[in-house]
Order: structure tokens, then sequence, then C-alpha cells
């Protein structure tokens, strides 16, 4: 019988793990592609769209954080990433090039469903990539939910970051997430703690540093110079807080 939920592309150099994988998530009602690589999966990408994809790090031919370099700057396709090692620095480097979840390797296979499927459902709503030919956007005052981030504003019913004259900027559900945050909870203090909370986005090995990665992602998009903040800025010891007027 022929899967017909999500399309998973699970990418393994190693044959054994790549259909374990792939069969587990079958089973459990996903339509799975295999690929032994970038190049492959590149080759997939030009017959069908996944909805999401498995990758493995530590590949010969080409390692898994210059794929997810390559995919995030083409598409908005959520990546889970597998390390062997569960470094840190691997976690950090590639939550910074925009993946959106990782779990060692070897994985417990419960897990890796479960993440898929919050992976899932987090990409579920959020922002299509900006239009060809960008349309001007009417002005603030006549948007619903419009909240100035510095050189953007956030449309929160629209669930998108963009420029004053329209041109839209690529947002990941959680970098959204964090965003509506802060301008929930404006001039106010948010702790690393307070700030998963809200924004959802908790999971069972969060570590300081992965707030730390959005917030970094976030600034680089909204503040006028990113190495010195005034939107988004950091008080030290607890974490950071949202000043609209830059002050």
């Amino acid at each position: 019988m022929t899967a017909t939920g999500p399309h998973i592309a699970v990418v393994d150099d190693e044959a054994d793990a790549r259909a374990m994988v792939g069969d587990y998530l079958r089973l459990h009602g996903f339509d799975v592609a295999l690929c032994e690589g970038g190049r492959a999966l590149r080759a997939h990408l030009q017959i069908r769209t996944p909805d999401l994809i498995v990758l493995d790090l530590n590949m010969p031919e080409e390692d898994g954080l210059s794929i997810v370099r390559d995919m995030k700057a083409r598409s908005p396709i959520p990546i889970i990433m597998l390390t062997a090692t569960a470094s840190p620095i691997d976690r950090v480097v590639g939550l910074e090039l925009g993946a959106d979840d990782y779990l060692p390797k070897p994985c417990e296979l419960r897990e890796l469903v479960a993440r898929v499927r919050s992976v899932l459902r987090r990409a579920q709503g959020a922002p299509p990539p900006p239009p060809a030919q960008p349309t001007p956007a009417p002005e603030p005052a006549a948007c619903a939910r419009t909240v100035r981030f510095g050189t953007k504003w956030l449309e929160l019913d629209a669930l998108r970051l963009r420029d004053d004259s329209g041109v839209e900027q690529p947002l990941t559900r959680s970098e959204f997430d964090l965003l509506k945050a802060f301008a929930d909870h404006p001039k106010r203090a948010l702790s690393r703690e307070r700030l998963l909370d809200l924004a959802d986005a908790r999971d069972p090995d969060a570590f300081d540093r992965a707030i730390d990665v959005r917030i970094n992602r976030i600034r680089k998009k909204v503040e006028p110079d990113p190495a010195n903040p005034r939107f988004i800025r950091t008080v030290r010891g607890l974490g950071y807080i949202f000043r609209p007027d830059g002050d």
C-alpha cells in the first residue's frame, strides 16, 4: 500500500541505517525517499519536494553541514540533523545554518518519529518564500497586529516578516514564535527558560546555546547592526529584552 502521509527524504551514506530509518518512518505512515548523499538528494528534489529532510551529518561525499547550508539557501524545507558525535559544536553550527532540530546517532527511532511530527507541526503555517516580484505592502497602520522590529515589520496574522517596501524576509517557524514572544512582552526581560516556554521551543536536550543561536539569527534579520543590537538586547545574567524604540 502506498503511503499518503508527509513526504520525508532520508539522507545517509550507510545503506543499512538509511533503510532502517526509512522502514520505520513508512511503518508510521510517512512517504519516504532514500538518498545516499547530497547528489542523490538534489536529484530527488528535481522530481519531488519533500516535506522534511532527515540528514546524516557525517558523510564522505559531502558533509551534512554543507548540505544544510545549500538547502536552506534554496528553500525552507525543514531539516532534522543526525550526528554520530552529538557534538555541541555540530549542533550549534547546524542551527546557525538554519536546521530545525537534531538527534544523536544512533537515534531512538520512536524519538525520531516524534521529532519529525513536531517539526512538521511547527512548519505548518510557516511563511512561504518571498515572491519573485514583491508587491508593495499596505501601510503598517492598515495591517492587523503588526509590530515593528528594527528594520522589519512582523505581521502576526500573516506569520511573516517584511521590510518597508514589502519584501519578505524568510523566517522559520521557531524564529517567528520567538519574535511573537517578544512582541507580546515588550520592554520585559525574559529569561532563556521563559522564552523557550513562550515560543514552545523546548526539547528534551535543550542547552543554553540553542536559544542564543536562534536570537543571533533573528538579529541578523532585524537589527541595523547585528553586532551591536539595539532592539533585541541581552540582559546580562538573565536573557533578553525587546526594546521597540531601540533605546
